[in-house]
């Protein structure tokens, strides 16, 4: 049974404040959550607990306090650590809670996670989410959710403060393999936006220009639109780390092989990644993968 202590307005614990939860977290609070904050580091959350977040000790305090827990942490150790520790969200919710990771994760982790909660009547859902920093600050992310349809049903109006396309997509571990699929997609696309820059400027084109006319077309994307301004400009801040973008290509050819799937195109980005990251560039935004290209 899903039930839940404040149906209109449940409070919020919300794990894990970086680029993009930070974003998720504020938008909840401007909605009118209550809303309780765990970070490793304290200091990233500050400004959340300036603007009313409430801050909690650690992942036992924030979880006893909480109707809906969301989580959006680094790796999938992270994950199983918050949800399956000692210390962690299954051991000390409520009966009736139900927790949403938005972590990028692995599908088997996710569908472990159901089935130990499901054991306690805790309600989970996998929902990653596609956007970056822009989406998330914006509310328009996409989400892929994976799990029972009551909870997601539950959770509907807190997704809808973070994101616009919101889809159930099957059982637990559903919303992470959809999210496999859009970073294979993106895997690829990255490689094709840096070749269409170099391209243009070893042409004599003017890249802006050139962007102009083909975001419009067939070839267009959100990574053309989004990243490839970025890469001409040299800005290499993070709107998603290179780190985490090789940890979920990494899930998602392991996941591939699982299910007896060639990937080419996705093991070749991952390969340039990992080169990138040895470069010292594991902390830049994903559209430094350029650099690459340019030398």
């Amino acid at each position: 049974m899903i039930i839940l202590k404040n149906a209109v307005k449940p409070t919020i614990g919300f794990i894990g404040t970086g680029v993009m939860g930070k974003s998720m977290a504020s938008n909840l609070l401007l909605a009118g959550y209550k809303v309780n904050i765990y970070t490793r580091t304290k200091s990233k959350a500050n400004l959340l607990l300036e603007h009313g977040a409430v801050w909690k000790d650690s992942v036992a305090d924030l979880t006893v306090g909480s109707d809906v827990i969301i989580t959006i942490v680094g790796y999938p150790n992270d994950v199983e650590e918050v949800y399956l520790g000692d210390n962690g969200i299954i051991k000390n919710a409520k009966s009736g809670t139900i927790a949403i990771d938005m972590t990028t994760s692995s599908p088997k982790l996710a569908e472990k996670i159901s089935r130990i909660a499901k054991e306690q009547n805790i309600n989970t859902l996998d929902a990653p989410v596609s956007g970056g920093d822009i989406g998330a600050k914006n509310g328009k992310l996409a989400i892929m959710v994976g799990g029972n349809q009551k909870a997601f049903d539950v959770i509907l109006p807190i997704f809808k403060v973070m994101g616009e396309n919101i889809v159930l997509q099957g059982d637990a571990g559903a919303g992470q393999h959809t999210k496999m699929c859009n970073q294979i997609t993106i895997a690829s696309t990255m490689i094709g936006v840096c070749e269409a820059i170099m391209y243009a400027q070893k042409a004599g084109l003017n890249p802006e220009r050139v962007l102009d006319t083909i975001t419009t077309g067939a070839a267009g994307s959100w990574s053309l639109t989004n990243l490839a301004p970025r890469m001409i400009s040299g800005d290499y801040d993070p709107g998603f780390y290179v780190k985490h973008f090789i940890k979920d290509m990494t899930i998602a050819l392991d996941s591939a092989k699982e299910i007896g799937l060639s990937t080419p195109g996705l093991e070749l980005s991952l390969s340039l990644y990992k080169q990138l990251a040895e470069s010292g560039e594991e902390d830049s935004g994903t559209q430094a993968l350029i650099k690459l290209f340019s030398n």
